[in-house]
């Protein structure tokens, strides 16, 4: 594989914000792990959602992000919590 879009739950518009981010490649991004990435990500998109986290994952596992254990989505779900609640302004 040489292309992002060629890992599973990678289509082209989520291609284009990866390399946005600084991940070029399917070495790159499993490398980078989902989190990492997902961090970066969301530096060049501010709208990237929990379903991009999972895609990350499934696509760093080579599985559709469907089918996903429900453990890992469970700890993706409070990792995106987490950076979420991070984000928010403090009033």
């Amino acid at each position: 594989m040489e292309k992002l879009s060629d890992l599973p739950n990678i289509g082209t518009a989520l291609e284009k914000k990866l390399i946005q981010a600084g991940i070029h490649s399917p070495s790159e991004l499993i490398a980078t792990g989902s989190c990492n990435a997902f961090i970066r990500l969301h530096t060049v998109d501010a709208t990237a959602c929990i379903n991009s986290l999972y895609a990350l994952e499934g696509a760093v596992q080579g599985i559709q992000w469907h089918q996903l254990d429900k453990l890992t989505k469970s700890d993706l779900l409070r990792f995106y919590r987490r950076i979420r609640s991070e984000q928010e302004p403090i009033l």
